[in-house]
């Protein structure tokens, strides 16, 4: 099989590969030899072609950056699956009325440069926002508060490889889950299913893209009025900045608040702002409320709520003694709070919740393993032919593997048995993950974390490093790993071939890592901007960051050496996680009123700002749903997908030119 084919050079060509007849809906219900029989495009329908995949590495390079800023912001990843399809459908009608296209993309090609794209995008990202993040922290003294960065060379070896890992395993969970099973894998299924409208109605999805393009066009203002540092310094020492605009504003200053600070010397009543309750005048999290859905929006604020009025106060008047006779307090100054007092109990809550939530889904991961090697069924030509070889399997896990282990071993602290260890499990760990996906489309890439972060946490409990590292393997290769079986999903039901689709998804790596890692210095150059400086919340909270961190300080110094609240807090915070998830599965009717234990336990970690923003995204797509169901559901996507893509990739530019132009 050569590994690129020939791209149509005609309209007349392109036409003739037009989509099939038969919806996704109907392919959902056919076994695998009529899937072959009536489905399959063969091996002529230009699929993987050298314009889809160079189209998906640069589009998945622009939306790299989009989920690693919001993932600094929210903890969150957005799937990039169906932004890619609309935008590359549209950009290319683009470039084929300007006459730089000879010919449309096939509805295969836009698959596969949907697979680059959400590679690139989405699958190798992950471990920035949690691992190499919190590491940095991590490194922060009172004397060096910027921390020091990993070296370039090492974050992308490291990327690279964890990439190939997750992506390479999924190979023998794929004919068993798509194949055999028929695991609906929503999201996939959703993106095959968008992939056959844009083709069948055309003005449709014209109309799509050009909201998702005005959208991205609108956020992109936002960084350049209030990120960009242009202004004079004789301005910029009396307004305290130097954008054009501030980042927040002090709306609710007029409100009580609780408590007071010294300051100068002198105690003065606290504000709210002193809480960070501010108004973030940057709509993207807002863009990625509406995405979220009102009942973690809500919870998110009612916790950012009792954190300024309840808990801060409480942790902020609270004082321990420790073994030196040092008097301490839980939070020394009010705006610290979100971080030394939310965070001992938001993070156990979603970490109770997120593993009991896994474990009581005892019978996918039974599945799971039931499934391993189940691929059996008739080994023709054919299949042979058109499913990724097992050996692929064997020597990319080898290989990546290796490189993994080595790179853990030397730079991470990592005993070469470990690192092999925490390989071995990662494959497990990632097959019930992928499981998970396909049967709810949610990947519970943060339980995965945590179990081996609890497991190493025994094995090496004194390596900070090395416990979250080991985390960040299982992870991102579980993300990456759900990725690519939910592409290979959308492929399945449009009649693609699958080892053409892998190659696709394997060469979006390279782009992805290049955007994620690039765009980790440009935003984050030093610690203080995840940190905070002095009584300066930091510009990106990383939530999941703090989340590890977390965990892997507990391990490091022992629950004992905690600060008593520090400690109440967990336990409450640990019986709490697991009464949420308790009500959630005994009273399923009531779910949608029910408190949402990862809502709550983010409106915990992050400044009020935050989860305030996502409330009011949350209810202008309510109300939108409400008033015009047809409206929201043909454009909610693409504009707050437009929103988050033009304020994300507009504020890595800016970081670029204040870092090295205007700084």
């Amino acid at each position: 099989m050569a590994l690129f084919q020939r791209a149509p050079r005609t309209p007349e060509e392109a036409a003739a590969y037009k989509p099939l007849d038969i919806g996704p809906d109907k392919v959902l219900e056919m076994d695998e030899d009529q899937w072959y029989a009536e489905i399959y495009r063969g091996d002529s329908v230009p699929q993987l072609t050298v314009r889809a995949v160079l189209g998906g590495s640069a589009l998945g390079f622009l939306l790299a950056f989009t989920n690693l800023y919001v993932g600094l912001k929210t903890g969150w990843g957005l799937g990039v699956a169906i932004t890619a399809c609309i935008l590359a459908y549209a950009l290319w009608n683009v470039l084929g009325k300007a006459g730089l296209a000879k010919a449309p993309l096939t509805i295969l090609e836009t698959n596969c440069l949907q697979s680059t794209a959400s590679s690139a995008g989405y699958a190798t990202g992950g471990t920035f926002v949690s691992a190499i993040a919190a590491l940095l922290m991590l490194s922060a003294t009172p004397e060096h508060p910027e921390g020091q960065h990993l070296p370039w060379y090492v974050l992308i070896g490291w990327t690279v490889f964890l990439g190939a890992l997750g992506t390479v395993m999924a190979i023998p969970m794929k004919r068993n889950m798509i194949n055999h099973e028929k695991l609906k894998f929503p999201s996939g299924t959703a993106a095959a299913v968008t992939l056959q409208s844009l083709y069948s109605e055309g003005a449709d999805a014209i109309a799509k893209a050009r909201a998702l393009m005005w959208a991205a066009a609108a956020g992109a203002i936002f960084p350049l009025i209030l990120e960009l540092q242009v202004l004079p310094q004789r301005f910029a020492e009396s307004l305290g900045r130097k954008s054009l605009l501030p980042g927040d504003s002090q709306i609710f200053d007029w409100l009580p608040a609780i408590g007071s600070h010294l300051k100068d010397g002198e105690l003065i009543p606290n504000k709210p702002s002193d809480w960070t309750m501010v108004f973030d005048n940057n709509p993207v999290m807002i863009a990625a409320g509406a995405l979220v859905g009102l009942r973690i929006a809500i919870y998110m604020t009612l916790a950012g709520l009792g954190l300024a009025y309840v808990l801060g106060p409480m942790g902020y008047e609270a004082e321990w003694t420790n073994a030196a006779g040092e008097t301490i307090r839980a939070a020394s100054q009010p705006y610290k709070a979100w971080k030394e007092i939310g965070i001992w109990l938001g993070v156990p809550i979603m970490l109770s919740s997120g593993l009991l939530s896994f474990a009581m889904q005892w019978k996918t991961i039974v599945r799971a393993l039931r499934g391993l090697g189940a691929g059996s069924g008739s080994q023709d030509e054919l299949i042979l032919k058109t499913e990724v070889p097992f050996s692929w399997f064997g020597w990319g896990t080898v290989i990546s593997g290796t490189g993994v282990v080595w790179v853990a071993h030397t730079f991470f602290e990592v005993p070469w048995h470990y690192g092999a260890l925490a390989v071995a499990m990662t494959f497990f760990l990632a097959l019930v993950a992928c499981r998970a996906t396909g049967e709810s489309d949610i990947t519970p890439v943060g339980a995965m974390g945590k179990i081996m972060q609890l497991t190493y946490g025994v094995l090496i409990p004194q390596s900070v490093t090395a416990n979250l590292m080991t985390a960040s393997i299982t992870a991102s290769a579980a993300g990456s790993s759900a990725d690519l079986l939910n592409d290979l999903k959308s492929g399945y039901l449009l009649g693609a071939n699958p080892r053409r689709q892998f190659v696709a998804q394997f060469m979006g790596i390279f782009a992805g890592t290049l955007a994620t890692v690039t765009g980790f210095f440009l935003l984050v150059p030093d610690a203080t901007v995840l940190n905070g400086v002095g009584t300066h919340a930091p510009k990106f909270p990383a939530p999941a960051a703090q989340a590890w961190k977390a965990v892997a300080e507990v391990f490091k110094n022992g629950l004992e050496n905690m600060h008593p609240m520090h400690q109440q807090a967990i336990v409450w915070g640990l019986a709490l996680g697991v009464v949420m998830v308790l009500l959630e599965r005994f009273l399923p009717k009531a779910r949608p009123w029910l408190p949402s234990a990862t809502g709550i336990g983010l409106g915990l970690i992050l400044p009020f700002q935050y989860p305030l923003s996502m409330l009011i995204g949350a209810f202008i797509a309510w109300g939108w749903q409400k008033r015009n169901p047809e409206s929201s559901e043909k454009f909610m996507i693409p504009i707050a997908a437009g929103i988050i893509a033009g304020v994300s990739i507009l504020g890595v530019i800016v970081a670029v030119l204040n870092n090295l132009v205007l700084g």
